[in-house]
């Protein structure tokens, strides 16, 4: 059974995270857990004027893209153990300060191509040129006109900030990062 996380701490979290995001926030997709579909999210999210959408019962596909980062990003750096809150903060910090950056600016991903076959079915394919770190696919968007970025955040200061570090450098970082987080960790004391 998957534990849910405490409404009460959901909302400080959900502004934290939306903070990061260096463009506006149209919409917020979520599962149908009661921490995310209450008043109190609904609340916040209407008044940033961010449209809320829901998955439906039982249909664990909605949220594949999700799911598949879950694994892919989360659970592969921070490892399937539950974490005790008391380490919440020293994990946000890292993720804020070194995690975060390390992936939007400098970890490559595959964004697919939508290709129609012979039967007029859309497929997707992943072609080398599709190979982009979030920050050149989000550049991309805004190409095309279909970013608002936040106040004082520019397309120029997003290339600086990337600029700042090789991507090599900033992997390295982030693992030294998480070294020195993992190592601060209190292990339990086994029974002998």
């Amino acid at each position: 059974m998957r534990a849910r996380p405490q409404r009460s701490l959901l909302l400080p979290v959900l502004t934290l995270i939306m903070d990061q995001f260096p463009f506006v926030i149209a919409g917020f997709h979520s599962d149908n857990g009661s921490e995310y579909i209450n008043h109190k999210v609904a609340k916040l999210l209407e008044k940033l004027r961010i449209e809320q959408t829901k998955s439906r019962s039982r249909h664990s596909n909605d949220n594949a893209l999700a799911e598949s980062k879950n694994a892919s990003v989360v659970r592969k750096h921070m490892g399937y153990d539950h974490i005790p809150q008391a380490y919440a903060k020293p994990i946000n910090a890292f993720y804020q300060q070194t995690f975060n950056p390390w992936l939007n600016l400098h970890r490559p991903c595959l964004f697919p191509t939508l290709i129609r076959n012979a039967k007029g079915k859309l497929v997707k394919r992943y072609k080398h040129e599709d190979v982009k770190t979030p920050l050149e696919r989000l550049l991309l968007l805004d190409a095309e006109g279909l970013v608002t970025f936040k106040p004082g955040i520019t397309r120029d200061t997003l290339k600086i900030q990337a600029k700042s570090q090789t991507d090599l450098a900033a992997a390295q970082a982030m693992q030294r990062a998480k070294r020195e987080l993992f190592a601060s960790f209190v292990k339990p004391k086994r029974r002998a």
